[in-house]
C-alpha cells in the first residue's frame, strides 16, 4: 500500500473532501486492523466504491456513504436526491446496477422545518423510482439547535451482480471514456453558496445512473475493465487513484474532455480547472481498446449519456500519474489535496 505521508493532529476540512489527503487519513488511521479483504471478494482496504462478497455464483455488493452538502437544496437537486444518486451509482461503479435495497438514516437539528423534511423524501422517492431502488430501513435522530447544521443523511445500498468492475484493472492501450459533462455539480454549489453572479444555468449533474451503467456494460461486457464516479475532487482525482491502483500511467487529451459552456467561462472567471471539480451524475470507465467506440455508442443513445467522450489512454510511463496533453504541450495534471469547495456531497 502507498503511503502518502502525515496525518495532521487535527482533522480539517480536507480530509472528507477526497484527494490525497482523505486517502492519507483512511490509510494511517481507518485501516488499522479493519477491513481484511473476504476470502474471494474486495474489502476495505482495496478504498474502491464498495466491497464484495461472494455468494454461491453471485457478488453481494456492498456500500455507504454520509451527505452533509450545503446548502441542502441547490439548482437541479437537494440532498434527498444526492443521498440516493450517490449510493446507487457506487454500487454501480462496482458493476451492480440492479440494486436491492437502500437504507437511509436521518439526522436534523432541532428546529428544522417539517416542510423542508417532507421536501427532502419526495426527491427521495423520486430518486429511487429513477433508479428501480427502494429503502427498506432508516433511522431518525435530532441534535441540539447548534450542535447540527441543518441536515445530515446516511445511505447504504446493497445489490448483486454477476462480475465486479474494480477501479484498478487498467492496464496500458486502455481507453478512458467520461459519460458526460463535468464540472456541472461543484460549480453549480459554489455559485450558489456564494451567491455568484455569473452568466448562463449553472445546474448540478447529480442523478443516478445505473441504467446507464448498465448499458455501457451490455455493450462492453469484460472489455469494461474499471470505473469510477468523478466525486469529490473531479475527474482528476478519481484519473490518479485509477492510474494508481491500476499501476499505469494515463494521458488526459484536453481538447476531448466534454465541459458545458457555462461551466467552462465560470471555472475560466474563478482560475478552476473543471478537472478538479465534483460531478454527481457521471462515470468514468475503462475499457479495452477494441471495445470503445462500442460502449461510447452505446451511451450516447442514452438520455444521460449523449455527451460521452473517450478523453484519454492509458500508458506505460509515469505509472500513477495523468499527463494532460494540451494541444500546445504536455503536463502533470496535480491531484488536489482535497475538494475546493467542501461539504459538496
Amino acid at each position: 500500500m502507498i503511503r502518502r505521508g502525515l496525518v495532521d493532529d487535527k482533522i480539517g476540512l480536507k480530509y472528507g473532501a477526497g484527494g490525497r489527503a482523505m486517502r492519507a487519513l483512511i490509510e494511517r488511521v481507518c485501516l488499522a486492523g479493519l477491513g481484511p479483504a473476504p476470502v474471494d471478494g474486495i474489502g476495505l482496504a482495496a478504498m474502491d466504491d464498495g466491497a464484495a462478497i461472494r455468494i454461491g455464483d453471485k457478488w453481494l455488493v456492498i456500500t455507504t456513504d454520509s451527505h452533509v452538502v450545503h446548502p441542502i437544496v441547490f439548482p437541479g437537486g437537494d440532498i434527498g436526491r444526492l443521498a440516493v444518486s450517490g449510493t446507487v451509482n457506487d454500487l454501480a461503479m462496482m458493476g451492480a446496477t440492479d440494486p436491492l435495497a437502500l437504507t437511509c438514516a436521518v439526522i436534523m437539528e432541532e428546529g428544522f422545518a417539517r416542510a423542508d423534511l417532507e421536501r427532502v423524501y419526495v426527491s427521495i422517492r423520486e430518486a429511487c423510482q429513477e433508479a428501480g431502488a427502494t429503502i427498506v430501513t432508516g433511522d431518525t435522530k435530532v441534535m441540539g439547535r447548534g450542535e447540527l447544521d441543518g441536515l445530515v443523511l446516511n445511505t447504504a445500498g446493497v445489490a448483486l451482480c454477476d462480475r465486479v468492475v474494480p477501479d484498478s484493472g487498467l492496464k496500458p492501450g486502455d481507453l478512458l471514456i467520461v459519460t458526460g459533462t463535468i464540472g456541472d455539480h461543484g460549480m453549480a454549489i459554489m455559485a450558489v453558496r456564494h451567491k455568484l453572479e455569473l452568466e448562463g444555468d449553472l445546474r448540478s449533474d447529480v442523478a443516478p445512473i445505473n441504467r446507464l451503467v448498465r448499458t455501457a456494460i451490455a455493450a462492453g461486457g469484460v472489455s469494461i475493465v474499471a470505473m469510477k464516479d468523478p466525486t469529490r475532487g473531479g475527474v482528476s482525482s478519481a484519473l490518479h487513484e485509477m492510474a494508481e491502483k491500476s499501476g499505469v500511467g494515463i494521458m488526459v487529451d484536453e481538447a476531448s474532455v466534454p465541459v458545458r459552456s457555462q461551466v467552462r467561462a465560470a471555472c475560466d472567471l474563478l482560475g478552476i480547472d473543471p478537472l478538479v471539480v465534483a460531478n454527481e451524475g457521471k462515470a468514468l470507465i475503462g475499457v479495452r481498446a477494441d471495445a470503445a467506440q462500442d460502449v461510447l455508442s452505446a451511451l450516447r443513445k442514452h438520455p444521460l449519456g449523449t455527451d460521452a467522450a473517450i478523453i484519454g489512454r492509458c500508458i506505460e510511463q509515469h505509472v500513477g500519474s495523468v499527463i494532460l496533453d494540451t494541444g500546445l504541450g504536455k503536463r502533470m495534471l496535480a491531484e488536489p489535496e482535497g475538494e475546493l469547495l467542501p461539504r459538496i456531497c
